[in-house]
């Protein structure tokens, strides 16, 4: 999708368009979440500081994020996809592979089917999307990147709209581009191999995969260098479990008490257990994040006796963690991730009681109450019901990329 979170600001604020808008926290911790074109002719793009983008904009609107309107949206993009094709992969909330191999007898060739993609999403839901053809995924991500609008100070070119990697000329699509563009290459990464030479992705498939792997690892090294001869033999995977769930939350005062934290990690545990039953999946292990006053971040993590779906015994698995923390200079940030997700859950058989708090037994004991709670959530909506610690009227994630500012 085009700037999608101010793509779907827009639809409610019309009288903004044609302004630079920028979807994100306000306050001034506030990080850019989406910037639309004419934002982005000012240097604005996503992940940098609210503070930087009014510095190069003064004149931006900013508008802070809803985040569950984005994933209502989402849903009714899917269910567009999947008119087309099931076999469909979402792969975050305004971006997914289709693959319509199957499709083509009846629908016509893929750059076909691409615009009548384009035409049913803006007749059904008034948004813009770009999109990539290609032989596999990783040309396709590329080619959809291709085929979107390009801001810059002298204006915003419309771009292709639909953009296909013809068979036979992948190479030829891909060598000069930027090596940034492969998948994998942070600025670690980056740093690296531009130590070796390496700037464009030519400069990369001419190495020899030796050279690549003594350079950045040896699995690294191969996925880099394959991804630059354009081989990806992925499938597309329409039932793919997401890796983790979790919220982040930024805080705009520092919190320096075990008290005053503890009440934000129960609030972010009660929220990452009832996105996971949601997904049908359980937590087999727990990551807990934490960022200084000084901006440094720590991680802790811990991998309970069975898999964990509810609010409570996910913070009885953290607890100790963040109480091993000294937490005394100030905390901005607290983060809960649920990784190593499982459909499998419930309580495994034990030879001796563990006294009655383990992780273990107060999931036994929640999930039955977890079970009613998330029918009360569906029946009334969030914020009706939740732990009486961390009841708040701001939902946990609803504004992950900082705090708003104080008069809103």
């Amino acid at each position: 999708m085009d700037a999608f979170y101010v793509s779907v600001e827009l639809l409610r604020h019309p009288e903004l368009r044609g302004l630079p808008v920028v979807v994100g926290g306000t306050g001034g911790r506030g990080v850019v979440s989406a910037a639309s074109y004419e934002a982005r002719r000012y240097g604005i793009r996503s992940a940098i500081s609210s503070a930087v983008a009014r510095k190069l904009c003064p004149d931006a609107v900013f508008i802070p994020p809803d985040i569950s309107h984005y994933v209502e949206v989402s849903h009714r993009l899917h269910d567009i996809f999947e008119s087309f094709t099931p076999l469909v992969e979402q792969i975050s909330v305004d971006e997914a592979f289709m693959d319509v191999t199957g499709a083509s007898t009846l629908m016509g060739d893929a750059v076909s089917i691409a615009w009548a993609l384009r035409e049913r999403v803006m007749e059904q839901t008034q948004l813009m999307c770009s999109v990539g053809v290609a032989p596999n995924k990783f040309l396709a991500k590329l080619a959809s990147e291709h085929a979107k609008p390009k801001a810059s100070p002298s204006g915003i070119a419309p771009g292709y709209q639909v953009f296909e990697v013809v068979p036979g000329h992948e190479l030829e699509f891909l060598m000069p581009l930027p090596v940034q563009a492969l998948w994998g290459v942070g600025p670690a990464t980056l740093a690296k191999l531009e130590g070796i030479g390496v700037r464009t992705i030519r400069d990369l498939a001419v190495l020899d995969v030796g050279v690549v792997c003594s350079t950045v690892g040896d699995a690294h090294g191969r996925h880099l260098h394959a991804l630059s001869q354009g081989i990806d033999d992925r499938f597309v995977e329409p039932e793919r479990i997401a890796k983790s769930i979790g919220h982040e939350e930024t805080f705009s005062a520092d919190l320096t008490t075990h008290d005053e934290l503890r009440t934000q990690l129960v609030r972010l545990c009660d929220a990452v257990a009832r996105r996971t039953r949601e997904a049908g999946v359980a937590a087999g292990t727990l990551m807990l994040k934490l960022k200084f006053s000084s901006f440094e971040s720590v991680t802790r993590s811990v991998t309970p006796s069975i898999p964990l779906t509810t609010g409570p015994s996910m913070v009885a698995a953290l607890e100790p963690l963040l109480a091993s923390l000294d937490c005394s200079q100030g905390v901005r940030l607290l983060g809960v991730h649920a990784q190593k997700l499982t459909t499998e859950s419930g309580a495994a058989p034990r030879l001796f009681d563990e006294g009655g708090d383990s992780p273990q037994d107060i999931e036994e004991q929640w999930q039955p109450a977890s079970k009613a709670v998330d029918s009360i959530v569906s029946k009334f909506g969030a914020g009706t019901i939740g732990p009486a610690s961390g009841l708040d009227t701001r939902r946990p994630g609803e504004n992950p990329f900082g705090p708003l500012s104080e008069d809103e």
